[in-house]
């Protein structure tokens, strides 16, 4: 193929698959199968590697993100982003429609209904149909350039299709998670004991401001527009310049409505109110809009919102259903979570069928009877929680369900540490769901990342007899798995493979995936960097324990009670038979510099030359510590560009110094040109002199 045989093919395949992903992602009608659609993308792929001068930023090949963007750039908006009015009844919506009226000279006008999606607010720029820029809202004036992760989100377009767009214009929406997505995302965090994500509208948020593209595209984020801004828009009226940006290839919601009066805003408002369970994504509310642009000008803007515009807020949503049976689950630390398992019902997009019931004093507090009719609410949340009794339809015969006193799965009596509210199961190495869930946790991908063992293949492991502790992993063979049920040869191999691997995962993630009780991910590192090696810690006491940073006495005596178990110990000396990593390397020892050594530096604001995780790194690596808030135990504030008031206000009020990005690397280098230069030590009489005169510089430490 010579080079313009290259060049056309290259376009013809680029918008055949920019069609594709248009029927898919925004039209939801698909017309090829995925495999055909994966070839056609990998032929592009291969045709832009061996033809790289027709390389395009903006080719399907790049929806799929670089893992190499640093931090985000600030930038003004150009016309500000202003937030809506609320209302929270159709009596406030009609004094709304009454205050438009009366705005307008009693002039006939139209209302156009919208959902108010609950996402993260987005303002895109095309130029020439080409995508330019992607900011978020930020504070309405400014917001961050976070083109690189919109870029992956497939239901956005990157090149418009054919229509009549100005050469030039900003196109507002929400960026969201739908509910499939969310539920996904959150059963892989749960599995990797991480925190759970509260909703769609902070899933989707903190997903656009990840600083890797690659996890933003593997996360499925989703699209709506609703407002089109510009010099030379092909339409007079919000409603009609939105058909038309559906037409472009933007992902617009049907639900929109052109509403000729007061009487039809009130029988949207109504009819969304309950159909919106249904919607595959989350909402909030609904926004009604006026649709001529000449009086949306005309009724102008308040300081915060605009007149013409108001949004109506839906109640959280409750539904009411009957209680089947509380069951009582054992976890993989011991705690036994009682759980109300429910009659289906849907809400919020989702249909619930159990809630977390959490311990025996909101068990008590509810005052839950057999057979009761319970309030399930979530209000934006995606875990239901109950958070009430319908008494009114109480059977009279019903008694109150009682808390368990021993563990429904082994028989143990369940113990209760004074002035907690969890009981647990303390027959940790006998019990069947605390033993599987810790082969199911070791084996996570955040802990040794051995693939294909999940919560089955744990329980098929633990129930065939060849896996009682996670170091029996280790002695495991492809022709024992294979012999398993729902394995199979393909499975085995690919496991054999991962516990192999799993060998050289870093001793900070050993730790975590060891399961000792109080330890999680952030105290696990924290282990690792201060003992280095298993030998130590294994050899510490309580009293040395508890003086590692961020260690008190309840962590200290969990691992110091751990290490010193037959089962544990037994764990542990065969996993280090068996070649896991149970030290730090030595090339990773000790800290750079000690620049920063015994400081204590919150980060706030956006950067130019390096990203947050970068910066907290430098600080770890120079011997400080990071903090997440201010305290009069700070040392320092690192400040960027739009550092939050009330940090600003609060380092003013504690007299906590504030250093610039700048001022901040030459800190740093400064102290490794003073190390390089190796200065003879001072004597006692200097060291002390000066510890009693201020420094001279901008920041005291």
């Amino acid at each position: 193929m010579n080079r313009d045989e290259a060049k056309a093919t290259i376009e013809a395949l680029r918008q055949e698959l920019n069609e594709h992903n248009h029927n898919y992602y925004v039209l939801n009608s698909p017309t090829i199968s995925d495999k055909d659609f994966d070839m056609t993308l990998k032929e592009l792929e291969r045709l832009e590697t061996e033809f790289p001068e027709f390389a395009d930023p903006l080719s399907p090949t790049q929806r799929v993100g670089s893992d190499l963007t640093k931090g985000f750039e600030h930038v003004v908006h150009e016309r500000p982003m202003m937030s809506l009015s609320n209302t929270y009844s159709i009596e406030e919506v009609d004094e709304w429609f009454d205050r438009v009226k009366a705005g307008l000279g009693g002039e006939e006008f139209t209302v156009v209904g919208e959902m108010k999606f609950d996402g993260t607010s987005i303002s895109i720029t095309y130029r020439d149909g080409r995508m330019v820029r992607a900011v978020t809202r930020g504070d309405g004036t400014q917001g961050d350039d976070v083109t690189a992760n919109v870029k992956t989100i497939r239901s956005i377009p990157l090149q418009l299709r054919p229509g009549d767009w100005p050469r030039e214009f900003e196109i507002r929406g929400e960026i969201l998670m739908p509910w499939k997505s969310f539920e996904e995302l959150n059963e892989e965090r749960a599995y990797n004991e991480e925190p759970l994500f509260a909703n769609p509208r902070n899933a989707a948020s903190g997903t656009l401001k990840m600083q890797n593209p690659r996890e933003v595209s593997r996360r499925k984020l989703d699209a709506r527009f609703y407002y089109l801004l510009g010099d030379n828009l092909p339409f007079d009226n919000h409603f009609d310049n939105m058909e038309a940006v559906r037409s472009w290839g933007f992902k617009v919601s049907p639900a929109m409505k052109r509403l000729h009066g007061l009487e039809d805003v009130n029988n949207y408002i109504n009819y969304w109110d309950e159909a919106r369970r249904e919607l595959p994504v989350a909402t909030d509310g609904l926004v009604f809009k006026v649709d001529s642009l000449r009086q949306q000008l005309n009724l102008g803007y308040t300081a915060k919102s605009p007149r013409w515009a108001v949004a109506y807020k839906f109640n959280p949503e409750q539904a009411c259903t009957r209680l089947r049976f509380v069951s009582f689950e054992t976890g993989r630390m011991g705690i036994v979570t009682p759980v109300a398992n429910l009659e289906p019902v849907l809400l919020s997009g989702t249909i619930v069928k159990r809630a977390s019931l959490h311990n025996a004093d909101i068990m008590r507090e509810l005052d839950i009877h057999d057979r009761d009719y319970l309030y399930v609410e979530k209000g934006g949340e995606i875990i239901p929680k109950i958070v009430g009794v319908d008494l009114a339809q109480r059977d009279p015969d019903s008694r109150p369900v009682e808390f368990v006193s021993h563990c429904p799965v082994c028989g143990t009596p369940l113990v209760r540490i004074q002035g907690e509210a969890a009981w647990w199961c303390p027959n940790h190495n006998g019990c069947r769901p605390q033993i599987t869930g810790k082969i199911e946790h070791f084996a996570a991908r955040r802990m040794m990342n051995i693939d294909g063992i999940g919560e089955e293949t744990a329980e098929l492991l633990y129930d065939s007899g060849l896996v009682r502790l996670s170091s029996d992993l280790y002695a495991l063979t492809a022709p024992q798995l294979a012999q398993l049920d729902r394995v199979g040869p393909k499975l085995a191999a690919r496991i054999i493979d991962g516990i192999e691997a799993s060998k050289s995962v870093p001793f900070e993630r050993v730790i975590y995936a060891l399961s000792i009780p109080n330890v999680g991910e952030t105290t696990a590192k924290r282990l690792a960097k201060s003992v280095v090696s298993m030998e130590r810690l294994r050899a510490m006491s309580e009293e040395e324990l508890t003086a590692i940073e961020d260690v008190g006495p309840v962590i200290a005596r969990c691992i110091f009670d751990y290490l010193r178990e037959s089962d544990n110990i037994r764990n542990i000396d065969a996993l280090i038979a068996a070649g896991v990593t149970m030290a730090v390397p030595e090339d990773q020892l000790g800290a750079k510099g000690d620049a920063l050594r015994d400081k204590t530096i919150v980060i706030s604001g956006t950067f130019s030359h390096h990203s947050r995780d970068e910066y907290k790194a430098m600080i770890e690596a120079q011997g400080g510590k990071n903090a997440g808030s201010i305290s009069k135990k700070t040392d320092f504030v690192l400040t960027g560009e739009n550092m939050g008031p009330a940090k600003r206000e609060k380092c003013l009020k504690l007299g906590i110094p504030m250093m610039t990005e700048d001022d901040f690397l030459k800190l740093l280098s400064d102290s490794e040109k003073a190390g390089a230069q190796e200065p003879e030590p001072e004597s006692e009489t200097s060291a002390s002199e000066r510890s009693d005169t201020p420094s001279q510089g901008v920041f005291e430490f």
